[in-house]
């Protein structure tokens, strides 16, 4: 019966390590995702620690990838060590896992703030491949498809606009959908209308939810492997004390 028990122990931590392998996987896209994201669009944003989120992410999404292989070990030996040693790296990635989603958290609430240099680096703009500046401006506007902070609107406003005659918006706010677009005031339907503001914070603040929401699902798989190998442990235990009873 004993037998029977460890075997079936051995087998559920077996899969449930395999799901941890799956949700290690998918944390650390999550976090690479959030990584890229805020890197390419740094220059939008005020100086923060957003970048930390990412890496503790990536670093929690590390310990599960390894506490997954450990886990498929485990379910395949006898080891109480080995057992000890998974049972302290579920409690390690417990607690990046909660740090990463905590810091995540906080950027979700602040993330207006933080975005306040949004304006600024347009109003800076000035048309020039050789300005890192406008190049930004345009990837975001390219890449987003969006035109200006709020809407196309808020170029009207700005020093480029005015020294430009007045005449055209940034050739990135051409809708892709009209190759002989060229930015003139006149066109307006050829311009994407989207403002950039609320787009970026969308993705960046879709990225900092997935980071919090996965946490969840990582400790529902923590709960289930730390019973699973407990239970093993106590099987193996008490399969020990009768055999040192016949002996």
């Amino acid at each position: 019966m004993s037998d029977q028990r460890t075997n079936c122990l051995k087998t559920a931590l077996q899969l449930t390590s395999q799901l941890m392998l799956a949700v290690g996987i998918l944390v650390c896209l999550n976090g690479v995702y959030l990584l890229m994201k805020y890197g390419e669009n740094s220059r939008f944003f005020s100086e923060s620690y957003m970048t930390l989120t990412a890496l503790v992410t990536v670093t929690s999404a590390a310990l599960l990838l390894v506490t997954g292989c450990l886990g498929s070990w485990v379910s395949l030996k006898d080891s109480i060590c080995l057992q000890g040693l998974f049972v302290y790296l579920l409690v390690v990635v417990f607690c990046v896992k909660s740090t990463a989603s905590a810091l995540a958290y906080f950027h979700s609430v602040t993330l207006d703030t933080e975005m306040a240099p949004f304006s600024g680096v347009f109003e800076n703009y000035t048309g020039s491949s050789e300005d890192s500046n406008s190049r930004s401006v345009d990837a975001l506007q390219e890449e987003l498809k969006c035109c200006g902070v709020k809407n196309y609107t808020d170029w009207l406003e700005t020093t480029w606009f005015n020294k430009s005659g007045g005449l055209r918006f940034p050739h990135s706010c051409c809708n892709v959908t009209f190759p002989t677009c060229n930015g003139t005031v006149h066109q307006p339907w050829q311009i994407y209308t989207q403002g950039c503001q609320e787009e970026l914070w969308k993705i960046i603040q879709f990225a900092l939810k997935m980071v919090i929401w996965s946490s969840l699902l990582v400790y529902v798989v923590e709960i289930g492997l730390f019973v699973t190998v407990t239970q093993l442990m106590r099987t193996n235990r008490f399969m020990r004390y009768q055999v040192l009873e016949k002996n």
